[in-house]
C-alpha cells in the first residue's frame, strides 16, 4: 500500500526559493553566454572553494565518485595496491578503490560515531598498503590527529572522502584539508548541492592537482594534447554557478542543520530505545544527516510505522559494502558495522525544518515505539 508521504527525508525548496532571483541571474548569463564546459564559473568556484577550505587547488569534477575515482589516481594508487577504508559508507568509496585495480581492504567502525576505528587500522596496514581513505560520514569528522599519525608512520597518503561533510571540522580545521587529496559531492541533496551531478578535487600539491586536471579532460591540460588516458569529468558551467551562490550561504545552512539535530537530541536522548548521534568535541559535525539508532531489533517496525504516518526516513545504509556480492569473496565478518546496519535509522533533516516538523517526525517516532 502507498502511503502519502507528508514530511520528506530533504526539502530543499526553502533554500531554492530564498535564492531564486541570484540563482535565475547566475543560469540565465550562463545560457546567455554559450559556454557551458570550463568556463569562467568554473574557473571562479574553484578559485572561491579554495579559498573557503584553506587548499591551494581545487579541481571541479563531473561526480563525488569521479573526485574519488581521479584523486586516487592521482594521488598514485594503482593495480596491487591495497587502500584501507570503512565498509560503512555509500558504495562509491569502494568502488573507486576497485575501479583503479587496487583491493579495499575494510576496518569495522566505531559503534558511537559509525566512523572508520581508527584503533584497528594498524592492524590491517601491509606492504601493499598505498593510502588511507577514511570518510566522514553523516558529517561527523574521522579522527584525524590518529590517522594523519599512522600515515606518517608508515608513509602512506590519506585521501579523505568529504562527500557528506561539506564545511565540517576536527579541532578547528576543515575536513578535505588534512590528507593529500580529498573528495567531495555537490550531489542536490548534500549540505552544498547542485542542481543535478557534480564534484570536487581538493589538494595543496601541485603535482597531484596537475595530474588530476589532466585526468578529468581525457588526460589534457592543451586540447588535442593528450599526455594520459583520462576521462571526461569536467564539472559543468551552470552546476558551477549555482554553487557559487549557494556557497557564501554554507556556514549558515550548516548551523541550521546542528540546530535542528539538536532539537531531535534534547528530545530523544533519554528514550531507552534511541540512541542519538554523538558529536565529537573535537570535531564540527554538519549533520548530513542525522542518524539514530533503534535498539532491540525494532528499526524495521518503527520504520515502517512512520512511513505509515506519513514521514519519510531512511536506512544508510542496509547492507554494509563487505557484504555486497561484488566484495563478498573477500570475506569479511565486521561486528559492528553489521550491527549498525540493522539499527541505523535517518530521520528528516534540511537546514529550515520546522520546529513544528521535528514536534511531528519526535511524536510519531515514540509513538511507533510504544507498542514494541
Amino acid at each position: 500500500m502507498n502511503h502519502k508521504i507528508k514530511i520528506p527525508i530533504c526539502d530543499l525548496s526553502s533554500e531554492t526559493n530564498s535564492l531564486w532571483e541570484e540563482l535565475t541571474e547566475e543560469i540565465q548569463a550562463v545560457l546567455k553566454s554559450g559556454q557551458f564546459i570550463m568556463g569562467p564559473k568554473v574557473t571562479g568556484f574553484e578559485e572561491e572553494i579554495a579559498d573557503y577550505l584553506g587548499v591551494k587547488h581545487a579541481i571541479g569534477v563531473n561526480s563525488g565518485t569521479d573526485a574519488l575515482v581521479i584523486g586516487l589516481r592521482s594521488a598514485g594508487v594503482c593495480a596491487g595496491d591495497e587502500v584501507v577504508t570503512t565498509p560503512f559508507t555509500f558504495f562509491a568509496t569502494a568502488e573507486a578503490i576497485a575501479l583503479l585495480g587496487a583491493t579495499p581492504v575494510f576496518v569495522d567502525i566505531d559503534p558511537k560515531t559509525f566512523n572508520i576505528n581508527v584503533e584497528q587500522i594498524e592492524e590491517k596496514i601491509t606492504p601493499r598498503t598505498k593510502a588511507l581513505l577514511p570518510v566522514h560520514l553523516f558529517g561527523h569528522s574521522c579522527d584525524m590527529d590518529r590517522i594523519m599519525g599512522l600515515a606518517r608512520s608508515y608513509r602512506i597518503q590519506v585521501i579523505e572522502d568529504v562527500a557528506q561533510a561539506f564545511g565540517g571540522q576536527y579541532n578547528g580545521k576543515k575536513l578535505g584539508t588534512f590528507g593529500a587529496v580529498s573528495a567531495f559531492s555537490f550531489f542536490p541533496s548534500k549540505n552544498l548541492g547542485a542542481y543535478g551531478d557534480g564534484g570536487l578535487i581538493a589538494t595543496n600539491f601541485s603535482d597531484i592537482a596537475q595530474t588530476a586536471m589532466k585526468l578529468r579532460s581525457h588526460g589534457s591540460i592543451k586540447k588535442y594534447h593528450n599526455e594520459l588516458i583520462g576521462y571526461n569529468s569536467r564539472l559543468d558551467e551552470l552546476q558551477a554557478a549555482i554553487l557559487r551562490v549557494k556557497l557564501p550561504h554554507i556556514e549558515e545552512m550548516n548551523e541550521k542543520r546542528r540546530k535542528a539535530a539538536h532539537r531531535y537530541s534534547e528530545a530523544l536522548a533519554a528514550h531507552p530505545s534511541i540512541q542519538t548521534p554523538w558529536e565529537d568535541p573535537d570535531g564540527k559535525h554538519v549533520y548530513h544527516q542525522y542518524t539514530v539508532r533503534i535498539k532491540h531489533g525494532k528499526r524495521n517496525a518503527v520504520q515502517e510505522a512512520l512511513t505509515k504516518a506519513g514521514i519519510s526516513t531512511m536506512i544508510y545504509y542496509p547492507v554494509p559494502v563487505h557484504k555486497l556480492p561484488v566484495f563478498a569473496s573477500l570475506k569479511y565478518s565486521l561486528k559492528e558495522t553489521e550491527k549498525a546496519a540493522e539499527e541505523v535509522l535517518s530521520l528528516p533533516i534540511w537546514p529550515d525544518i520546522s520546529v513544528e516538523t521535528q514536534l511531528q517526525v519526535i511524536q510519531q517516532l515514540e509513538k511507533a515505539l510504544l507498542p514494541l
